[in-house]
């Protein structure tokens, strides 16, 4: 995958000589092939296809960026590819690297499940993702509400799924956590990341990341997303209450160091800086019996909280975007 042209930044010289507004639409052939062969790597059954894009979606597709900050869109400037549509894909979105000759990660690019987005709306979509993790029965219910009720509509799901791969696009190119495309062991010894460090730590002998709370979070190593759930349901209250003792601001945050990111990431822009809602609530038989909320302003996320606000107003200051 790594010798794919689709990795190649050599393949994108023609994309990046349009604006960014421009590079939205259907996924070109090559990408296809490569998100295909990911998928067959990862174990995901779903085989993706290049989508049309409706001019609906489309134009929702555009509202949600024009209604975020402008400082947070260009952030990471010409990192970003483009964003691209398939269907089938076993997920809602993706990003991976695209590398240079020395093999280097120097950009990214997005890619989503048009029928996902189409068909979504956001506290339906964030319901549905932070379900996943969980196995149905025992009369518990996840419920999750990233919008109040005027505001729950499709383009404010898009609006906080490009949050999330933006802040993986934002990843290229630093140190906040250690590349996703090559294996744990292999990360250099010396190598210091400032964000990943907080919560991460490597296990070289198991070629695994671990979190520095696995020994009071049990329920971590089988928090998988979207591709079999292995927590039972009536393991949601423990598992939320054991997430309200690490760093992590969300559960899909604790599954990867880049994950980690990409989450903090959109949630403080979508809670701190938008000033949005974003809750679990879970239930047992009809009635409330944990309510987990986003961890900025609290104690346990005030190092990661820093960082981010470091990390927009530098890039803000660097950019003049004001």
């Amino acid at each position: 995958m790594q010798k794919h042209v689709a990795a190649r930044i050599a393949t994108w010289q023609a994309v990046v000589s349009v604006p960014v507004s421009e590079r939205i639409g259907t996924a070109p052939p090559y990408l296809v092939e490569y998100i295909n062969l990911d998928n067959i790597l990862n174990g995901f059954p779903e085989r993706p296809r290049a989508a049309k894009v409706e001019a609906d979606l489309l134009a929702d597709v555009k509202a949600a960026i024009a209604d975020l900050p402008a400082e947070i869109w260009n952030l990471p400037g010409q990192r970003l590819l483009g964003i691209y549509f398939v269907e089938n894909l076993g997920g809602t979105g993706y990003t991976d690297y695209v590398l240079d000759r020395n093999a280097k990660p120097v950009a990214a690019y997005m890619v989503f499940d048009a029928a996902v987005l189409a068909r979504t709306k956001a506290n339906a979509w964030a319901t549905w993702k932070e379900s996943t993790p969980f196995k149905t029965g025992s009369g518990y219910v996840l419920d999750a509400r990233i919008e109040a009720d005027g505001d729950d509509n499709r383009k404010n799901a898009i609006q906080y799924i490009l949050l999330h791969e933006l802040g993986h696009v934002l990843s290229v190119g630093t140190n906040l956590h250690p590349p996703w495309n090559i294996a744990p062991r292999d990360v250099a010894g010396s190598a210091t990341y400032p964000y990943s460090d907080l919560s991460w730590q490597i296990d070289r002998k198991a070629n695994k990341y671990r979190s520095l709370f696995d020994a009071r979070f049990p329920q971590r190593t089988s928090t998988v997303y979207y591709v079999g759930a292995k927590l039972p349901a009536d393991a949601m209250v423990s598992t939320y209450a054991n997430l309200g003792n690490t760093n992590f601001p969300s559960l899909y945050a604790a599954t990867s160091p880049g994950d980690d990111f990409a989450e903090a990431f959109a949630s403080y822009v979508h809670v701190v800086l938008m000033q949005r809602p974003w809750q679990i609530r879970i239930s047992h038989n009809g009635d409330v019996v944990k309510v987990f909320k986003s961890c900025w302003g609290e104690p346990r996320c005030a190092r990661k909280q820093e960082l981010l606000r470091d990390l927009v107003e530098r890039s803000s200051s660097v950019t003049g975007v004001r």
